[in-house]
């Protein structure tokens, strides 16, 4: 992924808040020797320093983690389309803009560790279930323990973390606060977040 300065994360916090936020991604396995890697869309948790989901037992990825630990976990969101003419204010012509697209992405490479034991794979759901619905009245996983036989957890240690967050840091603080107004006006699917983005990444990124 190409990642330009103005594109970086500010911090650690931006893009850990951008992949807890999105919650899903799509799993890469590349295995060994292999045509083409096994990619999985899946919900996940991410913890402090690594990342725990649970997945079903007959599913692909398992033979290419045994031939490879090593995955990544591609998380892509918060997009909004940017038409040729929202890039033009003042006196600038419309029809010589250039569109684009705005989005958040984040690819964390990470060492697999398969989880097979009942308590550890109730454990990654309770860990599932408290983030995806804190408080509910459930039973505890265990008590399905003979469904349990059906699914293998995860826990993937974060070994690097690679993030893009493309919203207009290459153009000055005018043009980037006329393309926020023009996505509030136009309330899309993604506007909303990529606006949000867009406010919170104004100031320029300090010298390297």
């Amino acid at each position: 992924m190409l990642v330009h300065r103005w594109d970086g994360p500010i911090d650690d916090k931006e893009w850990r808040t951008f992949v807890e936020t999105q919650g899903f991604g799509q799993l890469v396995a590349s295995g060994r020797n292999r045509d083409v890697p096994v990619i999985v869309p899946t919900q996940f948790v991410l913890l402090e320093s690594r990342v725990v989901l649970h997945l079903a037992r007959g599913n692909p990825i398992w033979s290419a983690i045994a031939e490879n630990a090593l995955v990544v976990l591609s998380v892509a969101g918060d997009w909004s389309y940017i038409p040729s003419s929202w890039k033009a204010i003042g006196n600038e012509d419309p029809r010589r803009g250039i569109p684009t697209t705005y989005y958040g992405s984040a690819q964390l490479t990470c060492r697999a560790e398969v989880v097979d034991e009942p308590e550890a794979i109730a454990e990654v759901l309770r860990t599932q279930l408290a983030a995806l619905e804190p408080g509910s009245d459930v039973v505890d996983p265990l008590e399905h323990r003979a469904r349990l036989k059906e699914i293998r957890g995860l826990s993937l240690s974060i070994e690097k973390v690679q993030a893009k967050f493309k919203y207009g840091g290459n153009v000055d603080r005018e043009h980037r606060l006329a393309v926020a107004e023009r996505l509030a006006q136009r309330a899309g699917p993604g506007d909303e977040a990529a606006r949000a983005r867009l406010l919170a990444r104004l100031e320029p990124l300090p010298p390297t």
